[in-house]
């Protein structure tokens, strides 16, 4: 490869400005292409060379033309060639240590792929800043297609570069990764770059940093190469060796092969049927030559520049000279090489391949089935089912297939379907279930994937045929879990408390712990319909109590078990039981799945709930901003109960990522409800009330949800000092409380109740009546320890309590209110309370004027002459923190300046 770079100074700049912002934090994708041979691997050396200046782990991966054979190559390649200190870390990850050569699969246990993708994002996480390139996608399987898109959503703010190269003039009309990419350039987070050809001048520039060419040779080289570095490297090189120039390139290609020995033409040709990348010994033993003719051969090669060196074998310096070399094959050459590596090789992936490319069925059919359970070991379904669906297609001319691939065709076509289904194509696996006889097992997972595509009717049906033909008790239980679950949401679902027991019975019996758990969890869903929360309570914990064995499974439980805890009130028991839930998400590798994704929503909800708003925000930093679907905005947008009630100037930017997805409830609920109080706090109470009424549009109206959302635009309403609509509001909510959902016969939990009473007390507010008692009622029921509420609640009991002329009790719960909102640096509220402080005169006579802690170290630092900006990067926090607290400081010192707030801190000695 050529040391110096040339006319690529422009694209070079955008990659390095991914790298930079890796560095900093913010982590990126780059998507380099380009056609054969245009300078994508020179770029990305470039660019891995400038990463490991500035102190990156490197990991290079390189995918092969096996299609999917196998799985994860570009990471197991890089993994291999990873720095001794990043492979020992990817040892200690179970699922990635498989990736390592003499490491053996271990057994399946369930959702393996998520499993791999958290593991590799812990890796990330211990190794960086990292660099990870991944060569050649056009060849990618499906599995490092998948786990490409998952680094481009899910790296944030890891100090990450993912690198990705591919060839644009492979990319045929249906080829798999045109969809990939088209997705992957909408992303805010990947850089695209598409290398053309360089103009004639750099080409010029270029074939002169290859050596010496006469003026007549680079013009014809210039113009041959047509702006393609290696056609150019090609052509200097067979004019440098006296060969007359070809017509086209493989004949350039070809004429380069043609002036080896035959050993060496014997040792390419056979290299090129092993693919881009073949090992030594195999290599040597295909070839057919005695051992020092062999090396020989191969030693002529190398010093060509046709093949380089690679780890324990040797990989051709560009694809399209394998290609040309195996092109060149005779059939009946090509088949017996195939054959001969067929012969030697044990994997089972690539085994399959040079069986089927010898024409040997039988031994394709048997090395494609134990690659499909190779790859369902390694946590890769869409591999798996493609192998077994190989295995499949050549069933019927083999004779004894059964006996070669160990199982019968109806159970390898079930195997197919459920990897087809675990790989998200719960289409084709509903397709392929239907098509074998109706089993009960076949119709168990008929009906469960049937529900999962919203064709309840025929999910019904699929499980009532399961629980007719269960053959035994393991198979009645477990069909009679999912017929339970299918009539959970229908006109039916007075039907599911019957079956669940039943199902939970018959599990107990035949000792299905899968089946036991799955009842008691939708036996617990229907209780919760049904509002018996203690009772949901114990089926929960029941569920939870030991482990299935079932990964998902459990997860589920400790979610569902952690969620009644935290919506009853019992915070500390909610935090125990959701860490111990997340714990095995993360030693699991499952921590971005999707009850991994949710307990860590918990944990964040009851961080914030409980007041522990530095832990809240910490876990917040993990829910990126930049977003591209509707799960990642509902993320996102938790992000905003800290960042909206500190005043961050993060809302803002959040606010513009999450505004395409307001289409979707639970996006609109949780983001246009804080960007209302968001709107509320910058005294804008009339955009508030307008993402009031936009979010209640989006909600039924019997959702319990809307009681909140009703609440807060009522606090619009009385700030805009407005009454009409505030009587629709209020029977809106509660239509909630004793029609809607709600009111069938059940309670709601102590937030719930909370918030009921906050919407009485700001309706009267509208209505200009401040009632201390029932402000009061909101004040102890948030106490319950909801930290944030209740000093909210406490700002408006102090509002109440001095409008009836009760001054002492208002300064009181003023100062009460001052100080919790001061612990959780609450800046909005911190303001709000100044203001009223202000108004109300309170704190008269206090030494620190009424300042709270964070407001004394400000005004220190104000003292000491700091600006705005240099008071936030000595505390932290945000330069539009530090203002409000300076506002909030000059109003209760009563001053103007800051000149005259440092005099007044000296005065009150505040300084010391």
């Amino acid at each position: 490869m050529n040391g110096t770079l040339v006319g690529r100074s422009a694209e070079l700049a955008r990659l390095s400005r991914v790298l930079e912002a890796a560095a900093a934090g913010t982590a990126g994708v780059a998507l380099v292409g380009g056609d054969a041979g245009i300078g994508k691997t020179r770029l990305a050396t470039e660019l891995v060379a400038e990463a490991r200046r500035r102190g990156f782990n490197v990991l290079v991966g390189q995918c092969a033309e096996l299609g999917d054979a196998l799985p994860y190559l570009p990471l197991a390649d890089a993994l291999r060639g990873a720095e001794p200190g990043v492979r020992e870390a990817a040892a200690a990850h179970p699922m990635l240590g498989q990736l390592l050569p003499g490491t053996e699969s271990a057994p399946s246990a369930g959702l393996t792929q998520q499993r791999l993708f958290g593991s590799l994002l812990g890796l990330l996480a211990e190794v960086q800043p990292v660099m990870f390139v991944i060569e050649d996608l056009h060849w990618a399987d499906r599995s490092t297609r998948d786990l490409l898109v998952f680094l481009s959503r899910m790296v944030q703010t890891e100090r990450v570069c993912v690198v990705g190269t591919y060839r644009t003039d492979d990319l045929h009309r249906r080829h798999p990764l045109r969809s990939v990419l088209a997705e992957l350039k909408r992303l805010p987070s990947v850089t695209h770059v598409e290398l053309g050809p360089l103009d004639s001048g750099d080409m010029s520039d270029y074939v002169g940093t290859l050596g010496p060419v006469d003026a007549r040779a680079l013009g014809m080289i210039v113009t041959r190469a047509e702006g393609n570095p290696f056609y150019a490297e090609e052509l200097f090189a067979a004019v440098a060796e006296g060969d007359t120039l070809p017509d086209g390139l493989a004949s350039l290609l070809m004429s380069r092969v043609e002036v080896l020995s035959p050993a060496g033409q014997q040792v390419l040709r056979a290299a090129a049927v092993a693919g881009r990348r073949v090992e030594d010994e195999l290599l040597c033993e295909v070839s057919g030559l005695p051992l020092a003719d062999f090396e020989e051969a191969v030693r002529e090669i190398v010093s060509r520049g046709l093949l380089r060196v690679r780890g324990p074998g040797y990989a051709f310096r560009h694809a399209l000279l394998q290609e040309v070399v195996y092109t060149d094959l005779l059939p009946g050459e090509r088949t017996r090489l195939h054959a001969d590596f067929a012969r030697l090789l044990t994997a089972p992936a690539e085994l399959a391949h040079h069986h089927l490319a010898s024409h040997d069925l039988a031994g394709a059919l048997a090395a494609s089935t134990e690659a499909g359970r190779q790859a369902e070991r390694l946590g890769a379904p869409a591999e798996a089912h493609s192998h077994y669906e190989r295995a499949l297609s050549l069933w019927d001319r083999v004779p004894d297939a059964a006996e070669l691939a160990g199982e019968s065709r109806v159970a390898l076509a079930f195997r197919s379907a459920v990897m087809a289904a675990d790989s998200g194509d719960n289409h084709r696996a509903v397709a392929a279930l239907r098509a074998l006889p109706p089993t009960s097992e076949v119709s168990e997972r008929l009906a469960y994937y049937l529900f999962e595509t919203d064709d309840f009717d025929a999910a019904i049906a699929a499980a009532e045929h399961a629980v007719q033909t269960a053959f035994d008790q393991i198979a009645l239980a477990r069909a009679l879990a999912t017929y339970a679950r299918t009539l959970l949401w229908g006109h039916r679902h007075a039907e599911v408390e019957e079956l669940a027991h039943r199902a939970l019975d018959t599990a107990r019996t035949a000792g299905a712990k899968d089946a036991e758990v799955g009842a008691l969890l939708t036996l617990a869903t229907f209780t919760e319909i049904r509002h018996d929360m203690a009772a949901a309570h114990d089926l929960v914990e029941t569920a939870s109590a030991e482990s299935t064995g079932d990964l998902a499974m459990d997860l589920r439980a400790r979610f569902h078990h952690a969620r009644i805890h935290y919506e009853q009130g019992l915070l500390a028991e909610a935090a125990e039981v959701a860490d111990e839930g997340i714990r095995l998400a993360v030693e699991s590798g499952l921590k971005w799945s999707t009850y991994g994704t949710d307990l860590r929503f918990l944990r964040f909800l009851i961080h914030y709930v409980a007041g522990e708003w530095d832990q809240a925000e910490s876990v917040a930093g993990g829910f990126g901003a930049r977003v591209g679907t509707a799960p990642e905005a509902t993320l996102s947008s938790f992000a905003l109960f800290i960042e909206v009630a500190r005043g961050l100037p993060a809302v803002e930017d959040r606010l513009s990522w999450l505004r395409p997805f307001w289409h979707d409830a639970l996006v609109a609920y949780i983001s246009r409800g804080l960007a209302a109080e968001h709107a509320l706090w910058q005294g804008d109470p009339a955009t508030a009330l307008d993402h009031i009424h936009a979010t209640l549009a989006t909600l039924d109206p019997g959702e319990s949800g809307t009681i909140r959302i009703a609440a807060i635009g009522l606090w619009a309403m009385a700030d805009l000092g407005i009454t009409e609509g505030a009587d629709d509001l209020l029977s809106r909510a509660r239509f909630a409380l004793t029609t809607g959902p709600v009111g069938e016969g059940g309670q709601l939990g102590p937030e719930g109740q909370a918030w009921a009473l906050r919407l009485e007390a700001e309706w009267h507010r509208v209505h200009g009546r401040l009632d201390p008692d029932l402000w009061r009622e909101v004040v102890t029921s948030f106490s319950y320890g909801f930290v944030y509420e209740e000093a909210r609640a406490r700002w408006r009991l102090a509002e109440a309590l001095l409008a009836t002329g009760d001054r002492p009790a208002a300064q009181a719960e003023w100062e009460h209110a001052r100080e919790q909102a001061g612990k959780l640096r609450a800046a909005p509220l911190e303001a709000a309370l100044a203001e009223f402080g202000r108004r109300a005169r309170f704190g008269t006579g206090d030494p620190e004027g009424g300042l709270t802690a964070r407001e004394v170290e400000v005004l220190r630092l104000v003292a000491e002459g700091l600006t705005n900006r240099e008071i936030a990067a000595q505390l932290f926090i945000a330069p539009k923190t530090v203002s409000v607290h300076v506002s909030n400081i000059l109003a209760k010192l009563d001053v103007s300046t800051r000149t005259q707030a440092a005099a007044a801190a000296r005065k009150h000695g505040l300084l010391a």
